[in-house]
């Protein structure tokens, strides 16, 4: 149950993906290359389904025709006369190599009808991975000019700079839901690995992790340093509000006692 990548749960996260930029980042760019990623994941989904399942038509036809050619050459067999009493040894070596390169001709030929429906299969299964890698280009585009220290006061915008609008939280934020993305979009490509036992497909599955781990490097060396920009930007210190009375004011006398009159008289 746990052993293999599930599509559809790998598709379910890529669509929570989208609607968790969404909801922080409304109207961003990033979200529709997410929802793109998800309708790819959902595509290919289908096509790992109709690559693992046998070409019965195809297999047919490759069939029919290795039976007609077996029948053909057993035909040739039982029409060529052998001269057992021959004595040119030229024209003897000469059936010896036209025969073997018959052998020959005729196994390259099996061998190629034997593989074409995995020749096939590795086709689709290349072109996808190739629209995989189209779309990890896409979301290191978008992170391009995503930089750290591009608010600082040393190094002040230009007429030309893209505008930043993104607080250090946010930017980090941003910068995940793309490392998300890249990490996403190689569980999809490792989908093909794990239905075929293929060199070229594994190699190219291969290759593609590597380009979304070390882009997905690249990304958290910038997170990194926004977080150390963060730490090290000091905190003011909250001033105090002094009473701006006067001390004579600040000092409230002490109540004298009242004395009444009529004891007063009477004592």
């Amino acid at each position: 149950m746990y052993r293999t990548l599930d599509p559809a749960k790998i598709v379910g996260t890529i669509t929570a993906l989208e609607r968790r930029i969404s909801e922080r980042f409304p109207g961003a760019g990033l979200a529709k290359v997410c929802a793109e990623l998800a309708e790819i994941a959902r595509e290919n989904r289908e096509r790992l389904e109709r690559i693992a399942k046998p070409h019965l038509g195809l297999r047919l036809a490759i069939g029919s025709v290795l039976l007609g050619g077996i029948a053909l050459l057993g035909y040739v067999a039982t029409i060529i006369k052998l001269k057992s009493n021959t004595e040119d040894l030229f024209g003897v070596m000469q059936g010896i190599e036209a025969s073997v390169n018959l052998l020959i001709v005729m196994g390259a030929a099996v061998f190629s009808l034997v593989t074409l429906e995995s020749r096939w299969k590795r086709k689709q299964s290349l072109e996808d991975l190739h629209e995989l890698r189209s779309i990890v280009h896409v979301i290191d585009m978008h992170q391009l000019t995503k930089d750290p220290g591009a608010n600082s006061a040393v190094t002040p915008p230009t007429l030309s700079s893209p505008q930043r609008l993104l607080k250090p939280a946010e930017l980090v934020r941003y910068l995940d839901y793309c490392s998300e993305m890249l990490s996403l979009t190689a569980k999809v490509a490792a989908l093909y690995a794990q239905h075929t036992a293929d060199a070229v497909v594994i190699e190219a599955v291969n290759d593609l992790e590597r380009l979304t781990t070390n882009l997905s490097a690249k990304i958290w060396q910038k997170i990194t340093i926004v977080q150390a920009l963060v730490s090290a930007t000091p905190t003011l210190p909250v001033p105090i509000v002094a009473d701006a009375r006067p001390a004579a004011a600040q000092q409230v006398p002490a109540a004298e006692p009242t004395t009444n009159p009529s004891s007063a008289a009477r004592s």
